[in-house]
């Protein structure tokens, strides 16, 4: 080569160098980027989480480590098992104010040790939460469910752009599993992995779940099968047995190999406690504890045994005893320290303004001989529905009213709106619930639609919606735990039986500015138009957060019970320091996010299809 060729060469080498390790800078600084701009990073976890919140109440929470560098991007879809949050199901480190269930499944945990386990693949988690908090429930209530859970899977596939999906469950999330099944014919291709954590109770060849489980794991050697479930057909709880006669998941286990063996050669095999199916060179693996000491395994199985851990790392290529299903737990290192908290739930905060501590309802001042609450609710028990719903209103118009129920606080919420500008608003809402009577002798009172109507009119205000409930929950200074009662739901007996059980317990809280957990809240909401002239109920929140009625439009709208509240919204709020009015709100292309989860609430239509 020429002197000249060599100058030449190694000319060029140096101009492209600089370009060269720019762009590999560019690369490396890329993968470091959160995967859109709905993701937010969590330290010191160094990983980046996006909620979700679907319009039929389903909740959801992305999880992904901050870099991702591999080409391999595999996405685990968990179904969370019956009554629990998906904010349970990702764990945290337990402590005397949580509630058990967030040390059961670890879930967040398992899958970064699965990180750290398998450095070859960029591992992503969604925990998934239906409203009801049971996917069973959740499918026998939402019109063709099945297809709804097989977009969100790929939905929620493309959104991080996994080359791959993992679906898992425990319990009741078993459900959600069979649901995305039944929506296909054949089972997508991108689907890779099927893990069941003693969830496999709905296994029918009825349904042709044998039928697609074997031309899915013929179709590619990469699909797994994972089963992981115990004897369970002698447990008992308080003296009782807990499954019956052909019930849990030690007989639906059964049952997918009696289905499977047909098709496929199954060998078995004991390792320990652990009786193992093994087939198509470890496509199929179902392991059973055999429970020698006849527990309740339901939940150890999921954590204390590492069993998402071990059914998310098994390989089709290694034998049943490289990873096996006990204690202790091998994750521990990785378990956060704090629960995850949903910015819809935990974002607004108390106004603690004078404006927001001054706004009280325009109602005349209480009559010096107005009855008591006492006096009140033993008059109407001998009336009729309609005429009693008739006196509550005209005594609560007349200024009956004790002052918490008269008195209101600002509530401050947050957005994010177009061009990413942010937005703050403050509404008002009253204290506690609308009640008759003196501070003395009061008894909160539940009403109709139409009743609740007149009185948002008569007093400037509007009924809340789903959203505002929950803003309240996360803004409230005084939580309780609901108080469920079974008898005569609808009579004023029970009114103010519940009402007793309450102030009983506020005894204990002392000085409070705003309270929740005491009863269902009446709504508005889009989904009056499913059925009209209904009475729409949501909320009686948890102290965790979780509520037992999710948005509920089956009563007609003459029906009360004690579980039933008003709780009052001012018609004026303001917008980043201007002033709005509620309904208007409501109504805005942008600013309805402030208040609503539904999109734009027509107030006017809402009210005309929410009374007789």
């Amino acid at each position: 080569m020429s002197h000249f060729k060599m100058r030449l060469r190694l000319g060029l080498i140096l101009l492209v160098s600089p370009l060269f390790f720019i762009l590999i800078g560019l690369a490396s600084v890329s993968f470091a980027q959160p995967i859109s701009s709905q993701f937010q990073s969590v330290e010191p976890s160094q990983e980046q989480l996006r909620w979700h919140h679907e319009r039929n109440g389903v909740r959801g929470l992305i999880l992904a480590p901050m870099q991702l560098k591999q080409k391999r991007r595999c996405l685990v879809v968990f179904a969370t098992p019956n009554g629990n949050t998906l904010e349970q199901t990702l764990g945290c480190r337990v402590s005397e104010k949580l509630d058990w269930r967030f040390d059961i499944q670890h879930v967040a945990a398992q899958i970064r040790w699965l990180r750290n386990h398998d450095t070859t693949t960029d591992y992503i988690v969604a925990v998934v939460q239906s409203p009801q908090l049971s996917w069973p429930e959740f499918r026998r209530t939402t019109p063709d469910s099945n297809r709804w859970i097989a977009n969100f899977v790929e939905s929620l596939k493309m959104e991080v752009s996994a080359n791959e999906v993992v679906l898992a469950c425990h319990s009741g999330g078993g459900s959600f599993l069979w649901g995305w099944m039944n929506a296909y014919e054949e089972l997508p291709e991108e689907v890779h992995r099927l893990l069941f954590l003693d969830a496999n109770y709905s296994f029918s060849v009825e349904e042709g779940h044998d039928r697609k489980l074997h031309q899915w794991l013929s179709r590619s050697k990469e699909n797994v099968l994972v089963v992981v479930a115990y004897d369970d057909r002698e447990i008992q709880l308080n003296g009782k047995k807990v499954v019956g006669s052909d019930g849990g998941t030690y007989r639906a286990t059964e049952r997918m190999v009696q289905s499977l063996s047909g098709k496929i050669h199954l060998d078995e095999s004991d390792d320990g406690e652990v009786h193992h199916w093994l087939g198509l060179d470890g496509q199929i693996r179902l392991m059973v504890h055999q429970n020698p000491e006849n527990k309740i395994l339901h939940t150890a199985l999921v954590g204390e045994m590492n069993g998402l851990a071990v059914g998310l790392s098994l390989s089709n290529k290694g034998s049943p005893a490289e990873h096996r299903l006990k204690g202790p737990r091998v994750y521990d290192e990785w378990i956060q320290a704090d629960p995850f908290l949903d910015p819809r739930i935990s974002s607004a905060k108390m106004d603690t303004s004078v404006e927001g501590k001054q706004l009280k309802l325009q109602l005349p001042a209480r009559s010096l001989d107005a009855e008591t609450g006492s006096q009140f609710c033993e008059r109407v028990a001998k009336l009729d529905g309609k005429s009693r719903e008739l006196e509550t209103v005209k005594s609560i118009l007349s200024g009956n009213v004790p002052s918490i129920s008269r008195t209101m606080v600002g509530i401050r919420v947050d957005m994010i709106g177009k061009e990413n500008r942010p937005h703050q608003a403050i509404y008002y809402v009253t204290r506690d619930y609308m009640a008759i009577g003196s501070d003395e002798d009061y008894v909160r009172f539940p009403l109709t639609p139409r009743s609740a109507i007149q009185i948002c009119d008569r007093l400037e205000c509007e009924m809340i919606t789903e959203k505002v409930s929950d803003d309240i929950y996360s803004a409230a200074d005084c939580r309780l735990d609901p108080i469920p009662l079974t008898a005569d739901r609808d009579q004023v007996s029970a009114f103010v039986a519940h009402n007793k059980a309450i102030e009983a317990r506020i005894q204990d809280t002392g000085q409070f500015s705003l309270i929740v957990g005491i009863k269902k809240d009446i709504v508005m909401t889009n989904r009056i138009k499913e059925k009209t002239h209904r009475v729409a109920i949501y909320g009686w929140h948890y102290r965790d957060g979780r509520v037992i009625q999710p948005i509920y439009v089956g009563h007609v709208d003459w029906y009360v019970d004690y579980s039933h509240g008003l709780r009052l919204m001012s018609n004026q709020m303001r917008i980043d320091g201007v002033d709005w009015k509620v309904r208007d709100v409501l109504s805005h292309n942008e600013y309805n996010e402030l208040l609503s989860r539904e999109g734009t609430i027509d107030v006017a239509e809402i009210r005309s299809l929410s009374k007789w």
